[in-house]
């Protein structure tokens, strides 16, 4: 009886990640689908990625979400602050913790489009609840649904790689991005002029956003189902069955044709791999410098993010709507976040060296502008604090996700974004309860911009004190190398490698960042990596 052949093992090609990573064959595998051939070019993938970046543009269309605090302290609603400072809004960052794994697991295990249905019929929730919800129990649940929309937000930047080959990844995770900045910028230029120029009140905004939202989920309706993504849905090499694949690749504990045994089969699953290669990527000390990063100064960021709209509205307590400014704020700290991150792309430092100095430098800067917009009674001052402090947080994240992502696998990237965001997520919750919450300190929301200021400002003592040593260390080994042309944004592997100036000999493991015509590839990381959530405006 004649055996059918099985497919042969195929040979484990070098190919380039989005990064510019050299890849195994195994990992490019799990990256997605190679460089589609010539004749089939979709016509497809394109449409698609299009109508996704439409669709991302139309979802950010909430020109209400500028002018909530106003509306809720006004006479729409008309609750008190104490009530919105100390028992409304704390919600979204309790709500948002506990959402936050699940909804990520989710939108793998799901293939993104019902968490994209789902966090659409969350927005429409929000809004439904402003319009017609009068009590303090109809707010918290508003912000329930609102922290479910944050998390969610991790299906769209998560679904259009689901749809590209991976040399594909950079340009379209551009224009995706593109499109959310584009539609958070219009929808605060188009909410100010509504309530500045159209005299239009709160209420007929929130109305105009309904509709927005509700276009939008339909919008959702008709987007495309992928067949894999990353973890829980991984595509399978054509004509192999899943027997046939453990044969051509026994791990090292598993004989060929023998069945693993428990030790084994843990030792060879994906998620032993994934920490053991966490484990050795966690020595590298500039992925713990800005992982650190990640979690300490977004939390005291998104701190800030949450409760400047109620701090505006102390400064400027007008009952007059035309002269509320809030969309604009929003549109200018959009236009220089957006401008800064770009920006960040062309700074040449070596990070290895400067990385602490800089952080501490920005910090520094954070600090004072908390302090300005807790101290000034101009609220023209206070939207200037807040467009540069959210410019300056923005200038920091793509050198962050550069540095963190670089010398990660696909897999670990996805992880240790997770895990930081999901750290920084504690870490603001714990704050939360003990500064804003009226079952903690419940402070007015002066005070606690006080407390923020002396948050940032130990911050920066950290990371100065961490530059003077990295700087004294430098001295007395007598490093003074020039920068290399093309090579500012070095992955931590690299800046390793040329402290220990062996740049040709890498430690086992560690994956460089691969040569392109003979210069080193630089440039911050793609926009898939740097997609967190963003912030109730």
């Amino acid at each position: 009886m004649s055996q059918v052949p099985r497919p042969l093992p195929s040979p484990a090609v070098s190919r380039r990640g989005p990064g510019g990573m050299a890849l195994s064959g195994q990992e490019a595998e799990k990256q997605g689908p190679a460089e589609p051939r010539p004749g089939r070019e979709p016509e497809s993938w394109w449409c698609l990625v299009s109508y996704l970046c439409f669709y991302g543009f139309m979802a950010q269309m909430r020109p209400g979400e500028s002018f909530i605090t106003p509306y809720l302290l006004g006479p729409d609603k008309n609750f008190t602050q104490k009530q919105v400072t100390n028992e409304i809004t704390p919600v979204l960052s309790y709500s948002y913790l506990a959402v936050l794994v699940p909804v990520f697991l989710l939108t793998d295990y799901l293939r993104y489009k019902p968490v994209l249905l789902l966090q659409g019929l969350s927005y429409v929730s929000v809004w439904l609840l402003l319009l017609f919800g009068s009590s303090v129990l109809h707010m918290q649940l508003m912000e329930l649904f609102f922290s479910v929309t944050m998390a969610a937000r991790i299906a769209y930047s998560s679904y259009v790689f689901s749809l590209v080959p991976p040399a594909h990844y950079q340009r379209v995770a551009g224009y995706s991005r593109a499109a959310v900045l584009l539609g958070v910028f219009t929808s605060s230029v188009l909410g100010q002029l509504l309530v500045t120029v159209g005299r239009v009140p709160f209420s007929t905004l929130n109305y105009v956003s309904l509709a927005f939202l509700t276009f939008s989920l339909v919008l959702a309706l008709f987007l495309r189902c992928p067949k894999r993504s990353l973890f829980f849905n991984r595509s399978v090499p054509a004509g192999a069955s899943p027997s046939e694949l453990d044969q051509m690749n026994p791990g090292p504990g598993q004989p060929t044709g023998g069945r693993p045994g428990p030790a084994a089969a843990w030792r060879d699953s994906a998620l032993a791999r994934v920490l053991r290669e966490l484990g050795h990527n966690l020595r590298l000390p500039q992925l713990r410098l800005w992982s650190l990063w990640w979690v300490f100064n977004s939390t005291g960021y998104y701190l800030i993010v949450y409760y400047v709209h109620i701090l505006w509205n102390v400064v400027n307590p007008t009952m007059d709507s035309t002269r509320v400014y809030n969309g604009g704020a929003d549109a200018a700290s959009t236009l220089l976040g957006a401008i800064t991150s770009f920006a960040a792309g062309f700074v040449k430092i070596r990070w290895a060296v400067w990385a602490k100095l800089v952080i501490a430098a920005v910090t520094v800067v954070q600090a004072g502008l908390v302090f300005l917009m807790y101290r000034t009674d101009s609220i023209w001052l206070c939207y200037m604090a807040f467009v540069l402090f959210r410019g300056s947080y923005q200038f920091l994240v793509p050198i962050a996700t550069f540095q963190i992502a670089s010398s990660l696998s696909q897999e670990l990237r996805a992880l240790v974004f997770g895990v930081n965001t999901f750290l920084a997520t504690v870490l603001k919750t714990i704050i939360t309860l003990i500064v804003s919450d009226k079952r903690g300190l419940g402070l007015p929301v002066h005070s606690q911009f006080l407390v923020y200021f002396m948050y940032f400002l130990v911050l920066f003592v950290a990371y100065f004190f961490a530059a003077l040593l990295v700087g004294l260390q430098h001295l007395r080994r007598g490093i003074h190398q020039p920068l290399p042309p093309a090579q500012e944004l070095r992955s931590p592997v690299q800046e390793k490698a040329v402290q220990d100036g062996a740049l040709g000999s890498l430690q086992p493991g560690a994956r460089p960042l691969a040569l392109e015509d003979g210069v080193e590839a630089a440039g911050p990381a793609s926009p898939e990596q740097s997609q967190q959530p963003e912030a109730k405006a």
